[in-house]
């Protein structure tokens, strides 16, 4: 099988979002290369003043986002009567469709947070429809491996050593491999994916080897196409892997709302304005 290659290394950068939260966004729209995936970012802090005014209701509508907590807590709350309480090594999903409005909370554990959001386009033909929600605390994570060398599989489906290994979410948006590996200096990991997906990592602790060139924290690094998904921890290190099937359509973004069009846009605005976004 062909093994992807580095084709690209961005270096994240500090950022603010929602009411004040201090973030590290990882990347931003504009990237066919990144696709589906549309904006990362990481929350990241042992101070409640970079994070205490929250994410106050606000709507969305033509994407899906993936929280995911490394350490700490996030609130959920939405119009759909929704409150997830996600807690450390939890996951939630959340498709907006047509129209959602939600509120996040950020909340320390042990004095500290670190934790993703990530969003996640979807086709012109899933845009509007209903919203979707849906969470995963810790347990319901698949681990695959052991601590020295952990595999926590979130979404979708790859291949180890001829054996299936999938993740609790499933029938998305979009098609979509979504993981983090743990590893101590010196383990390595090789998965097969689909060769359609497009695959980036993010280094969000140490640093690795990929095919050959050396990758720190802090880095989203871009593979060639392939089959194989080769890694190698040269300290002790902690990756997402974010792969999926591209959406080639055309990206309008206005701040909450991702559609194909500025039409579109002015209706999802007009729609939010008028109260009717989420019916």
């Amino acid at each position: 099988m062909k093994l992807r290659t580095v084709t690209r290394v961005i270096q994240s950068h500090p950022s603010k979002d929602g009411d004040g939260v201090k973030i590290n966004r990882v990347h931003g729209f504009n990237d066919a290369k990144l696709s589906p995936f549309l904006m990362i970012d990481e929350l990241k802090s042992d101070n409640p003043n970079d994070y205490i005014g929250g994410f106050p209701p606000h709507p969305h509508r033509g994407i899906e986002t993936l929280t995911y907590m490394l350490k700490g807590h996030f609130q959920h709350r939405d119009h759909m009567g929704n409150v997830g309480e996600l807690s450390s090594g939890g996951a939630q999903w959340m498709s907006a469709g047509k129209g959602v409005i939600h509120s996040e909370m950020p909340i320390m554990n042990d004095g500290e947070l670190h934790g993703f959001q990530i969003w996640i386009n979807l086709p012109a033909a899933k845009k509007m429809l209903p919203a979707q929600y849906h969470d995963f605390q810790a347990p319901e994570i698949n681990e695959f491996g052991s601590a020295q060398n952990l595999l926590r599989m979130i979404s979708g489906n790859a291949i180890e050593n001829g054996e299936a290994i999938t993740g609790p979410l499933q029938n998305t948006g979009v098609e979509t491999l979504i993981a983090d590996w743990q590893a101590l200096a010196g383990e390595a990991r090789s998965i097969a994916m689909s060769s359609a997906y497009q695959v980036n990592l993010f280094v969000y602790k140490g640093s690795i080897e990929v095919a050959g060139k050396q990758l720190s924290q802090g880095h989203l690094v871009q593979l060639s196409e392939g089959e194989q998904l080769s890694l190698k921890a040269v300290k002790d290190s902690g990756v997402l892997i974010l792969a999926g099937l591209p959406i080639d359509e055309p990206v309008v973004h206005y701040g909450p709302f991702v559609m194909n069009s500025m039409d579109e846009i002015n209706q999802a605005i007009q729609d939010y304005q008028n109260g009717v976004l989420t019916e």
